[in-house]
This record gives structure tokens, sequence and C-alpha cells, in this order.
């Protein structure tokens, strides 16, 4: 395509091919405040680097009195963070009406309790800014849908209907309540879509002028300073009865669409889709090199928490063979905890249901919850587990142990040296345990992970070296701080699995000029592993030297030793 009008087009005649596509891409390119004429931003560019470390946090994680929490989050984050992390991940800070922000009333707003655009543009001045993009549903109480009942626009045809005739035994269910809710308008009973909850209503992009309302809300993102926009449940977005409704070709024809409409703002823009399904299913998101540049890596928390517990990398190890490079203008969003629970689709087909279901014995055994989703034929299946990272880390399938910390550590040291670029959910940086009182008062499993500081008792915490959370925060600083030092450790650097014992989980990284190599060993068991240096196959030529602790190692030693849960990041370039 010559033109971004040309290209909009193109994208607007697979999603509303019986439509006036010229009227609505000139729409949407006016929208978005850019020009028809200029050329559309190129494909496989890397706009990151081994620099690039995230951090996931609420806009109020961080909170002490008389000051916006965005504020004081920026403050904290400048103190302790500020030579380590490049970018923040500020979960949904709109006005909503449940699910922790994730049921949006008006995206236009900064809810009040966390501060203003004011506080968002400085967060965006420090860091590169995450926001989501919540494009499935909206509040029940937003303008929109009290415009839908009282059948008035701008509202009235923005939602998804049904039929209580409609066959709806096959759409892929996220949950357990009913998918359709019964709603009043001036027109009588409607039946509307809810994928998620019955106050997460279901937009209907079947209506171009919902995407023009997208379109205006990315701009203000954009001119407001997120850079990175992270496209929530969008696999969601396209309903047609009698399908799954899930990761329709319109769907991805909107992914690709709307990145184009955001590279022609801001060229430097990151999109990455949220699609916590199956491997296959979220790789699906990449197209090719030309939908989302980023895709949320799934199936790294369940497999490398089985790992853990289990004492065995076999599962992972597979997974890290099985799991294709990402194209250069593409890359894997690595996290192992969340504001979520710990997905158990992704981890479908690549873990034992016996396996699976050990793994849910043990985090409950930890304090752990499981939450449900509604499947085919009635029935319910473990959707996530719900626990803090550093108390699902506690031990075993065997239970509770000494080796919490170095567990711990551990996990977070295979994460930052994976391909893809690492994101740090802020509860595991500071070792934040289940917060039990907070599940009980709000009777949501997903609470038990999203525990809200006081900054001062936090800091009475960091300031003490006895601490857990001080040993965990102080430790994951500095392993980044090496991270971000080893060309190797590029995004979109090469990456191949060493073959060695179950219980170590080994693989090689190397820059693009090859000119640096990292052998990267971790020991994922509660006993000391022996690698025999003939079973790595180091370069003689090269001097050897652990990016870790700076220790130097001689080719000709016949083996390396690592203690339960020790590793080792070997480099040729220190």
């Amino acid at each position: 395509m010559h033109t971004l009008f040309e290209q909009v087009v193109d994208h607007l005649s697979r999603i509303y091919p019986d439509q006036d596509l010229q009227s609505i891409a000139t729409r949407a390119i006016e929208t978005m405040g850019v020009k028809a004429e200029q050329a559309p931003t190129p494909l496989h560019v890397n706009k990151w680097s081994e620099k690039d470390v995230w951090v996931i946090a609420y806009g109020d994680s961080i909170k002490q009195a008389d000051k916006a929490p965005l504020e004081t989050l920026l403050e904290f984050t400048d103190q302790h963070f500020a030579d380590v992390v490049s970018g923040l991940h500020i979960l949904p800070f709109f006005p909503y009406s449940s699910d922790e922000g994730f049921s949006v009333i008006d995206y236009s707003q900064v809810n009040e309790s966390l501060g203003n655009w004011s506080h968002i543009e400085a967060l965006g001045k420090h860091y590169d800014l995450m926001g989501d993009l919540v494009i499935n549903h909206c509040s029940q109480r937003s303008r929109w849908f009290e415009n839908f009942k009282q059948r008035k626009d701008p509202g009235k045809d923005y939602f998804m209907e049904g039929s209580a005739e409609d066959d709806i035994s096959d759409v892929v269910r996220p949950r357990t309540s009913p998918l359709l809710r019964a709603t009043q308008t001036l027109d009588g009973e409607r039946l509307v879509w809810c994928t998620f909850s019955h106050d997460q209503v279901d937009l209907n992009f079947k209506n171009p002028a919902v995407f023009i309302e997208m379109v205006l809300i990315l701009r203000r993102y954009l001119e407001q300073g997120i850079r990175i926009f992270r496209m929530d449940a969008v696999a969601f977005l396209w309903k047609e009865i009698g399908t799954p409704c899930i990761h329709l070709p319109q769907t991805h024809e909107f992914v690709r669409l709307l990145r184009t409409l955001i590279e022609a703002h801001s060229k430097n823009a990151i999109v990455i889709t949220e699609t916590n399904v199956p491997m296959y299913e979220n790789l699906s998101y990449f197209g090719n090199a030309n939908e989302a540049h980023g895709v949320y890596n799934f199936p790294l928390p369940p497999l490398l928490i089985h790992s853990l517990i289990s004492g065995s990398a076999v599962h992972l190890k597979q997974w890290q063979m099985n799991t294709p490079e990402a194209q250069d203008g593409t890359f894997y969003f690595n996290f192992i905890a969340s504001h979520d629970g710990i997905g158990l689709r992704p981890a479908m087909g690549l873990l034992d249901q016996s396996e699976i279901d050990s793994m849910i014995n043990t985090i409950q055994s930890f304090g752990g919850r499981i939450s449900w989703r509604a499947v085919k034929g009635g029935k319910n299946e473990p959707y996530e587990m719900n626990v803090s990272l550093f108390d699902a880390l506690q031990g075993t399938v065997n239970g509770p142990d000494k080796w919490q910390f170095d567990r711990f550590v551990c996990a977070h040291a295979i994460m930052l040296a994976l391909e893809g670029i690492p994101g740090i959910y802020i509860h595991s940086l500071l070792a934040t345990q289940n917060d039990y009182d907070r599940l009980e008062l709000t009777q949501h499993n997903r609470n038990i992970n999203r525990h809200k500081w006081d900054l001062e008792a936090l800091t009475v915490q960091l300031e003490n070296p006895a601490s857990h959370h001080a040993k965990v925060k102080n430790t994951l600083s500095s392993l980044i701080k090496v991270r971000t030092k080893q060309a190797a450790f590029h995004p979109n650097a090469a990456q191949i699995t060493l073959h060695l014992q179950d219980q170590i989980f080994g693989f090689i990284r190397y820059s693009h000029d090859s000119e640096q190599h990292v052998y990267c060993l971790h020991n994922v068991s509660d006993k000391p592993q022996t690698v025999p240096t003939a079973h790595i196959n180091l370069d003689p030529n090269s001097q050897w030297t652990d990016a870790v602790s700076g220790d130097k190692f001689d080719v000709d030693q016949f083996e390396f030793t690592l203690p339960p849960y020790g590793f080792l990041w070997l480099t040729d370039h220190q």
C-alpha cells in the first residue's frame, strides 16, 4: 500500500465489506489526527532492546496519605527502580464499577481517587508508559449503556445483542456467569452479551461508530504520553452466532487496523495483545509481523511454576523447543505474575491433566484459590490459580521448605534470560504475600494478589535488611541490571535449548552480531546438580565468566555444580 488511506481501506474491506469504506477510512484518519497521504509505517523494525524491562502495577499499588497514588507511584519508582526498569504498565486508571478497573465507566477520565491526566503525563515522561485499551466491553454504568437503555445516541447501537433463540453453545467462555443478560430499555427487554460479567457489557464492533470511538480513545492516550497499548481481552472482540466467538478473522483484522492507525500517529508506539488461551491460538496474534508487536507469553507462568515445584524442566524445555522465534518487529512479553491469576488454559496440551491437578493442589496448600470457567456441556473447569508468586514458590509438591527465596529468584532469572521483554509485577519485586484480608473483604479470588501497600509500612520493610521484602527487591534489582548489560539478551537475540538432565533448564542466547554468547543454566530442583562442561560445549578459545557473580571459569574444568535453585549466566563477553 502506498498511502495510509489505502492501507486503512484495505483493512476495512475485510471487516465492513458492505459499507462505505472510504467514508469510514476518512473519518478514522481524521479522528486519529494523521494525514491520509502519509506512508504506512514499515514492518520488521525492533523498537526495543535488552535494556527494556517493564513493571506492572495498579495506580494505587502503593499509597500514602494526602497524595495522589499515581504521584506516590512515580516517586517510589524513581527512588527505587529508576536505574532498573525502563517502562511502567499502569493497569486501568479510569473510573470503573468492578473488576479493579476493567469495567470502564469513562475512557476519557482518570479515576479521581488515583490522580489526573497530569500524573499520567508525568509517568510517561519518566518511563515508557503502557496503558490498557479495554476493548471488548465497558461498564453497565457508562454513559453509552445508559443511552442504550434510553434508546438514544451515542450508545443505542453500541452493544452486542442476542436472542433466546441464538445457539450460543459453542461460545468460548472465560467465566461461569450466563452469557446473555436481560436489560430493560425504553423499547422493552433486550438481551445483551456479557462475556466476562454482567457488569461488563460487550461492545458491538459491527457498528463502525464503535470503532471510531476507539480511535478517539487511542488518540487521547497517545497525546497523554502512553506509548505501549495492551489490548485487553481482544480475542473476544467480534461475534458471529454459530461460532466460538473467539479469534475470528475480523478480530485479527481489527488488531492490524488499530496498529496501523496507532503507528501512523506515533511510529514508536507498540501494540501488545492479551489473549489468555492455548499456545498456538495466542501466537496467531503476531500475524505476519503485521498484527501485534508483542503477545503475552501465557504458557510461561504455569510451566515455570510447575517446573519449580516438581523439580523437572522437561515440559519447559519441550515448550521452548516448540516455540518459534519472534520475527524482527515482534517480541514475546514474558511474565510470571500479574494482577490476574496464573492461567491454566495456556497449559492445555503442554502438561498432562494429572500434572495440572498436582499443581493446583500444591498451590491450594500454599493458600491459593482457584477460579473457574464454564465449558460446553454445562460443566465448569479450573481457569486460573490465584496466589501471590512469592507464596506460590514457598515449596514443592512435597510441601513448604527452606528454599523459597532461592526458588523465587531462580524463577525471575529464567524469565529475565529468555527471548522477549520481561514484565515484572510490582508485588513480585516487593515479594508481597497473599492478601487474605482483601480476599475476605471483597470475596474476589484475584484480590489475594492485589495488595495495596501503605508507603510508610513498605518503607519500614525495605529499610530492614533482614526483611524478605528488602532481600528480594535488592536481589532482583541487581539481577535486572546485569540483564540489561548483555547484548545477547536482546528480545530478538537467538535462543537454543540445551539438552541436559531434567533438573536443569539450560539454553544459549547469542547477540545479533554473534559477538556475545550467554549460556544460561538454571537448577529447578531442591538438590544440587552437576553439569559436565563437555555437555554444554563451551568454546575453549574464549574466557567464560558468570555475568551475575563475576566469577571466571576455566573451560578445562570438568564440571559445574549448581546448588538448589542456583543458576549461572556464562558469558564470553563481559
